[in-house]
């Protein structure tokens, strides 16, 4: 962009004054300043005022400056990009802070819901039966981890915000920690949809075990959600000699690309997820947690569904506990 108006300055500069030239070389700063960047905004102000200078201050072709007026008008771009920068910011901060709080507002508020009413039918059925009341108490556990989920990743999510962030590394048992994130789901989900297949090598992995089991969470909630019917959520632990990958498949309709390629943005959901529920950070914390492991992860179409797959990067062996020794 700024090349550009550099270009129509330079054609039409007879005819330009230089307080026209001078505001025109101020839009790539305001264009700049809106990604709410100062950084970036620095730079451009520099680069602008700088061209500006060279091409338009006497003495031209040089950066020779004899009029303060010229160092003010320096300062007076700097401030107008840094006062832009600053809204941008606060707008920002403002539509994540109203993105939390209709998550909060819906996704907690449902499962809250269900957990009061089925309370209150406790109370008041006092004679129903005991497969009554077991079915309540298991839509009060569903609801209650649900709850417990998104707590969680809203947790996560401001621990990963830190750029100070040390991961807590352990020897993981990555069959164990599937094992402890199952432990939120109910077992008609898990007999009826889950497949799981670990294949022989795998061995521990060094890594963040309570982020870990995290991941795992995420991405089963997310593939129950869509597992309904006959579809099925299949999940494989596998390792090579440098990496560990686990792939979480679930039978579903083909994603669009332009999905796929969003997938693992904040607050992001599929327009045509109907009545099924969800924050939009579960994946995104995902992403996040296999980012923080040096890993990468990807989503794409496979056959009759959308896989997930993570790639780990094994960066000790165990071998190294027994040389510890």
């Amino acid at each position: 962009m700024l090349g550009m108006i550099t270009l129509l300055s330079q054609l039409f500069h007879e005819t330009l004054e230089l307080v026209n030239i001078a505001l025109m070389h101020l839009l790539p700063i305001v264009v700049v300043a809106l990604r709410g960047n100062y950084v970036s905004t620095s730079i451009i102000t520099v680069i602008a005022i700088t061209v500006f200078d060279v091409l338009y201050i006497p003495p031209v072709y040089s950066f020779s400056v004899h009029d303060m007026i010229y160092l003010w008008s320096f300062a007076i771009f700097l401030v107008v990009g840094y006062i832009i920068t600053w809204q941008a910011k606060k707008i920002q901060t403002n539509e994540i802070r109203d993105m939390i709080l209709n998550t909060l507002s819906h996704d907690l508020k449902t499962p809250l819901s269900s957990i009061l009413a089925s309370t209150t039918l406790l109370l008041e059925e006092t004679q129903a039966s005991t497969q009554t009341r077991k079915s309540i108490l298991k839509e009060i556990k569903h609801s209650s981890d649900k709850m417990h989920r998104l707590i969680n990743n809203l947790l996560d999510n401001a621990r990963l915000r830190d750029k100070a962030l040390k991961l807590q590394n352990e020897w993981c048992d990555l069959e164990d920690s599937l094992s402890v994130a199952l432990k939120d789901f109910n077992e008609e989900q898990i007999q009826n949809y889950l497949h799981v297949k670990i294949e022989s090598g795998l061995e521990l992995y060094w890594g963040d075990d309570s982020l870990l089991v995290r991941l795992f969470s995420n991405l089963l909630d997310n593939a129950f959600k869509y597992a309904t019917g006959s579809k099925q959520v299949i999940v494989t632990l596998s390792q090579s000699s440098k990496a560990v990958k686990l792939r979480f498949f679930n039978e579903s309709k083909p994603l669009e690309q332009s999905h796929l390629r969003s997938i693992f943005n904040q607050f992001y959901r599929l327009d045509n997820v109907g009545d099924i529920s969800g924050s939009g950070i579960g994946l995104f914390i995902c992403e996040r947690i296999v980012t923080a492991h040096g890993g990468k992860i990807a989503a794409f179409n496979e056959d009759n569904g959308v896989c997930f797959e993570i790639i780990l990067p094994i960066t000790k062996r165990p071998n190294a506990l027994h040389n510890e020794d």
